[in-house]
């Protein structure tokens, strides 16, 4: 019973399984394994519950039958997709950092940031000062966290205390400037409109985040769509397909979009089209005719 008195109930969790159990398990989903020794030494790397998700699409389906291997390649086609797109991400990560603090210690100074009156009305200063002693407490040992406390009493200008800003701690910064601070900054960076800057780093914080941890990117149902032009719009849905398309913009340099994920991408499809479905990443058509048409 709860301290309210009122009563609850939970379910139980499951068991735990052993390897072996685990390899049966899939069997009952319905998974064709035809060598068990080379699905359990595989389930002994990669935890049951992360491999068990990329079953999900196939899921109550009687069109085919899928095996472990099917399934296994998918994986691996899941976690190279991943490794091609978190350094793009990274770019675009570092180029919003300066681009942000350059136009905003321009107008405001090196500790402008201090200041509320120099964020919209909706910015809560106390806790973005709890955001800020966090950034610096995590970082306490670093040589910059040392130099700025030995040198300027634990003062930091944004240039420097943006590096430790999380990519959702930079959305959240942006999401709280003034409209015509927003405006500048886009401009400056050859983007639609402050609208979509600030929809696209709700967004790419999810992104950014599933890449760094590993998780899914295949078949997943992103919360966040991102805002986009509208000749981009007749494909808005939750699937990877607007997140690439959102990169895409954000990157703005069609050479290095090319060089960096087209390219790669296309060679990625090409090697694992027999096990893959497009449409569990969005692209309904062949990549030629979707992703690589923005």
């Amino acid at each position: 019973m709860c301290p309210s008195g009122r009563r609850f109930f939970y379910m139980q969790l499951k068991p735990h399984f052993t390897y072996e159990q685990q390899v049966q398990e899939l069997k009952r989903k319905g998974i064709v394994i035809k060598d068990d020794e080379e699905c359990l030494e595989f389930l002994k790397t990669v935890n049951y519950y992360r491999f068990s998700a990329y079953f999900l699409p196939y899921k109550g389906s009687s069109d085919r039958q899928v095996t472990f291997s099917q399934l296994k390649k998918i994986y691996e086609f899941d976690g190279r997709l991943r490794s091609i797109l978190f350094p793009i991400i990274e770019q675009v990560e570092i180029k919003l950092r300066a681009t942000i603090a350059y136009h905003f210690t321009l107008k405001y100074g090196a500790d402008g940031y201090l200041s509320p009156p120099n964020f919209s009305k909706k910015h809560k200063s106390e806790e973005f000062k709890l955001r800020l002693e966090k950034c610096i407490s995590e970082n306490k040992r670093s040589a910059i966290v040392l130099h700025h406390n030995a040198k300027y009493e634990g003062k930091f200008p944004l240039w420097v205390i943006i590096e430790f800003f999380s990519i959702g701690m930079l959305s959240y910064f942006y999401a709280d400037l003034k409209r015509e601070d927003k405006k500048i900054i886009t401009k400056a960076l050859g983007y639609p409109s402050d609208r979509m800057l600030e929809s696209w780093l709700r967004c790419i914080t999810d992104l950014r985040n599933r890449c760094a941890h590993y998780s899914r990117l295949y078949y997943w149902p992103f919360t966040a769509i991102p805002l986009l032009p509208e000749s981009d719009r007749t494909r808005c849905d939750n699937t990877l397909y607007p997140q690439l398309v959102m990169v895409r913009h954000l990157i703005n340099n069609d050479e290095y979009w090319t060089t960096a994920f087209k390219t790669p991408f296309l060679l990625l499809v090409g090697e694992y089209d027999k096990d893959i479905n497009l449409e569990h990443i969005g692209l309904m058509e062949s990549p030629t005719k979707c992703v690589f048409d923005i």
